[in-house]
């Protein structure tokens, strides 16, 4: 079985993010939210909100809720780790988690 390497797509620079929000951006033509949390964390996820099919959760607010680095739907708030895209209150409503690197100065998306 082969193992079909990852395909990084250069979505913004790192500047182009404020720490502790995120951004839309398109990955292979899929709506992702990348979101800086502190000076230098970067997470992925997808930017579809499950609940409503809305193109919204990169405009969430990030934060924490006890060990999770979360944000929170600004439509239902429903708060989704962003380390594996597990929604805390509704893990039905789960979205996809994303590889993010950082190489010279831009961020980059590899569909998970």
């Amino acid at each position: 079985m082969s193992i079909e390497p990852l395909v990084w797509t250069t979505v913004c620079a790192v500047d182009d993010i404020l720490p502790d929000t995120g951004v839309c951006a398109l990955a292979e033509g899929r709506p992702v939210a990348v979101f800086r949390v502190g000076a230098s964390q970067f997470y992925a996820i997808d930017n579809i909100d499950p609940k409503s099919g809305a193109s919204v959760l990169s405009r969430g607010l990030v934060g924490n809720l006890g060990k999770h680095v979360v944000v929170a739907s600004p439509l239902y708030k429903n708060h989704f780790d962003l380390s594996d895209g597990v929604c805390l209150e509704a893990p039905e409503h789960s979205v996809r988690a994303h590889s993010v690197r950082v190489e010279d100065g831009r961020v980059l998306v590899a569909l998970g």
